[in-house]
Formats: structure tokens, sequence, C-alpha cells
């Protein structure tokens, strides 16, 4: 009986090791989408800028490409992260903390 416990136990800390791995290889995926965005929309414009100046059109790909990025961020953190009640007790938590310290402090 003792040893089908600590199988079971040894898997279920298994799975919980993969849903993390999964969770950081997507959150790895995210920064890089975000960091290639930084890099390019910019190199983008200024393409725009210099050679075709009277017609913006590195807004196009810039809007198209941040709402792909946006979705993207949501697969990854979910919505709750943004401004969930997850996030509002979070937040009163975070600054009641401050409030304890300030006053601690004083």
């Amino acid at each position: 009986m003792e040893l089908n416990l600590v199988i079971m136990e040894m898997k279920e800390e298994y799975e919980r090791y993969q849903k993390a791995s999964k969770k950081v290889q997507e959150m790895k995926g995210f920064y890089s989408h975000l960091i290639a965005y930084v890099f390019v929309i910019p190199v983008i414009a200024f393409i725009n800028i210099k050679y075709t100046p009277e017609h913006y059109w590195f807004f196009y790909p810039m809007i198209g490409w941040g709402i792909g990025l946006l979705f993207h961020g949501i697969g990854v953190f979910g919505t709750d992260n943004m401004f969930g009640s997850d996030w509002e007790n979070r937040k009163i938590k975070q600054f009641m903390e401050e409030e304890k310290n300030k006053e601690k402090y004083q």
C-alpha cells in the first residue's frame, strides 16, 4: 500500500512539473514575440518614414501585430491577470501592506 502511495505522489509531482514546464515555455514564447515586436516595429517605421514619408503605412502592421500580441498574451496569462477579481484582491492586499509598512516606519 505504501509503495502505491509513493508512486501516486511521484506521478502527481511529475504531472505538476510537466504543467509548470509547459507554462514556462508558453511564457518564453510570448516574451520572444514581444521582444520581436519591440525591435521590428521601429525598423518598419524607420523604413516607412525614410522611403515613403507621404503615407504612414507602418501603422497597419503595428496594429495588426499588436492585436496578435495582445491575444497571445491573453492566451498565455489569461484575462484574470489583467483586471479580474483576483487582480483586484491582490492589489488591495498590496496597498494595505504598503500602508501598514508606512505606518510601521513612521
